[in-house]
């Protein structure tokens, strides 16, 4: 039973307790920090894609070459940097990297995936366009008559493969004036690029090029028309030189859209028969 309280005897003061609850849960901010990660990741992943799709081969592998790991004891026995920028071995080479399983690392993601070759050789692609680009070489210096008329005659690497322009100039003419009939001349080089890439088994597409020089008003054809002709007169003539009809990718007329010296739109030298091997 309660003692019972005197009558001057003031009251027990009430204690109230306030318990709050901080909620935890979305609320928090730690999820920034790993959405943040995660974005700056495919940031750097498309990075990567873009410069596989931008670059050469041999660009790629200079890049490799430059992020190579600089922990001196890997750099001094495995790929990487020896004296300077983009010195040394190249990624492909073996490496001394521990791997699981204890294996050796010799190739890396720059290597073309239908590659048959080793790392010194390089993949098939790069193996058959410069095959056919040293084959179109020999056969300009074979005889005095093919060295004269190597000068006419442009090896350009592009990302589509190597092309083979044969170009007009004041002394020389793929073509007799307005026409698309091929000189003599022309035809001993088109005879010549078709022995060259005969063995390959690549695809080929060809570009008709113009001058700037206009037609007369009254007159029926056109820079296309003539450009486009003279694309179609080179497949002919590589055809009968013994290149199946199923090797050509596409031909095509640019007309004078494409000059050569652009500084000039009416110079010989526009007039030319571009011939691409696709990688």
């Amino acid at each position: 039973m309660a003692a019972k309280r005197g009558k001057n005897e003031p009251p027990k003061p009430i204690i109230v307790k306030k318990i709050t609850v901080v909620a935890a849960g979305h609320h928090g901010g730690a999820w920034k920090v790993a959405y943040a990660d995660f974005v700056t990741a495919m940031m750097a992943f498309f990075l990567l894609l873009w410069i596989l799709g931008a670059t050469t081969e041999k660009q790629r592998k200079g890049i490799a070459d430059y992020f190579t790991p600089t922990l001196v004891k890997n750099k001094e026995a495995s790929a990487g940097s020896a004296a300077g920028l983009l010195g040394g071995s190249s990624l492909t080479d073996v490496d001394d990297y521990p791997h699981r399983a204890g294996q050796t690392g010799t190739k890396t993601l720059t290597i073309p995936r239908d590659a048959t070759g080793g790392p010194k050789e390089g993949g098939t692609k790069v193996k058959r366009t410069m095959r056919a680009k040293q084959a179109v070489m020999r056969k300009l210096q074979s005889t005095a008559r093919l060295r004269m008329l190597a000068k006419q005659v442009r090896l350009v690497d592009t990302r589509q493969g190597v092309r083979i322009d044969l170009v007009d100039d004041a002394d020389f003419s793929m073509f007799r004036m307005s026409t698309t009939v091929l000189t003599p001349e022309a035809s001993e080089l088109i005879a010549v690029i078709a022995e060259a890439v005969g063995p390959d088994a690549g695809q080929l597409t060809i570009r008709g090029h113009t001058d700037a020089l206009p037609y007369k008003a009254d007159a029926r054809g056109n820079n296309w028309s003539l450009s486009a002709g003279r694309a179609e007169a080179t497949r002919q003539a590589l055809m009968r030189d013994g290149i199946p009809e199923d090797r050509f990718n596409r031909i095509e007329g640019v007309a004078d859209r494409e000059l050569l010296i652009p500084s000039n739109p009416q110079d010989p030298r526009n007039r030319r028969i571009s011939i691409t091997l696709l990688d």
